[in-house]
């Protein structure tokens, strides 16, 4: 059998060449095509391919315009779409060196509000111009100067006053008259209210605008300090006359004192953590801190507090420069509590919708 395989396939081959030669031409144009195909294929491209342009970046021109007088002071040219707006006053201040970044004012309007340094420049861009104006906020301070400089004057003025020097009150007085009891925890509570005050500047806040104008500075300076130095000479003063219910009424406004210092430092704490967590999504809850129990009933327990110190030191001391001074933070920290609720009522309003600003009763 294999001698008939071996002398068929000739015979076969015979017989396809005698029914005719398309077949083999054919078999042939093919293989030369396929020959011809593979040398194309390993020689290349016949046309090289297309170059890939790289996308160009975009860049802005802030065009900075003075929002009075409308004229153009500089343009901040090749400005990326990832730069801030800190990065544009960083640059603005190279141009014009006059001009610290800290003391740059940018609107989009004449008389719209001042953006904020984290503001991404291309959030404000319509076309690859931006027109920005420019107002001059004057010389900046920081906040933690600013509270520093507030804070450490009362301290150290009213221990002047304390220590009844020679140049303030008469010597001989001093020396003879003995001093009410009041008049040292009067002391001792005050120093303890701006030494709470100085440490939280430094280890809890946590500020988020960089500077405030000077100006604000000296005026709140002004305030603290000329009132300090008022209450002081009354407390400290050698004719001072004690309370009228004696030692009952200064160890119960001491302790209602003491009582709303460690609630406003532990509301500023629970501020605070609440700020590093980054958790804004809902308002600060109370926790097994009876002291954040205010939360339940007020949207700022932490100017509730403050002036419960300052009314209590107010009975403690029966003053009336105190008294004054007490009267006067009650209209600020309102103020400032009704600021920071609507606030809230933006951000949080299930929970605020039912409490009061600052003083649980009115709602």
């Amino acid at each position: 059998m294999l001698r008939r395989q071996k002398l068929s396939t000739p015979e076969h081959k015979r017989d396809l060449a005698a029914h005719g030669g398309t077949l083999s031409v054919s078999h042939n144009n093919t293989r030369s095509f396929f020959n011809f195909s593979q040398l194309v294929l390993s020689a290349g491209h016949l046309k090289s391919p297309p170059v890939l342009k790289h996308s160009k970046i975009t860049y802005f021109e802030v065009e900075i315009l003075d929002v009075q007088s409308k004229k153009q002071i500089c343009i901040v040219d090749k400005v990326p779409p990832s730069s801030t707006l800190l990065d544009v006053k960083h640059k603005f201040h190279k141009a014009c060196p006059q001009w610290y970044p800290s003391r740059v004012g940018l609107q989009l309007e004449r008389n719209g509000p001042y953006l904020k340094d984290s503001v991404n420049i291309q959030s404000l861009a319509v076309s690859s111009i931006i027109t920005l104006y420019f107002t001059d906020l004057g010389q900046q301070v920081g906040w933690t100067t600013f509270f520093l400089t507030e804070y450490t004057g009362p301290l150290l003025i009213y221990l002047l006053f304390y220590i009844r020097l020679s140049t303030i009150y008469d010597q001989v007085e001093s020396t003879k008259n003995f001093r009410h009891p009041a008049v040292h925890l009067a002391c001792f509570c005050h120093c303890l209210h701006y030494i709470r005050h100085l440490l939280e500047t430094l280890f809890v806040h946590k500020f988020s605008g960089g500077h405030t104008p000077l100006k604000n500075m000296i005026k709140g300076c002004a305030f603290y300090w000329g009132f300090t130095s008022w209450i002081a000479y009354y407390i400290n003063h050698p004719r001072y006359t004690p309370p009228s219910f004696g030692h009952r009424q200064v160890s119960l406004a001491a302790l209602a004192f003491l009582m709303c210092e460690a609630g406003s430092h532990f509301i500023n704490v629970a501020l605070a953590h609440q700020n590093h967590s980054g958790n804004k999504a809902c308002f600060p809850s109370p926790t097994y801190n009876p002291f954040t129990w205010l939360f339940l009933l007020v949207s700022c327990p932490n100017y509730t507090y403050e002036v419960g110190s300052w009314i209590s030191f107010t009975v403690m001391t029966q003053t009336l420069p105190v008294g004054i001074f007490a009267f006067l933070m009650v209209i600020q920290m309102s103020l400032w509590a009704q600021k920071k609720h609507k606030l809230y009522l933006k951000k949080f309003y299930p929970e605020v919708r039912r409490k009061a600003a600052m003083i649980p009763v009115i709602f």
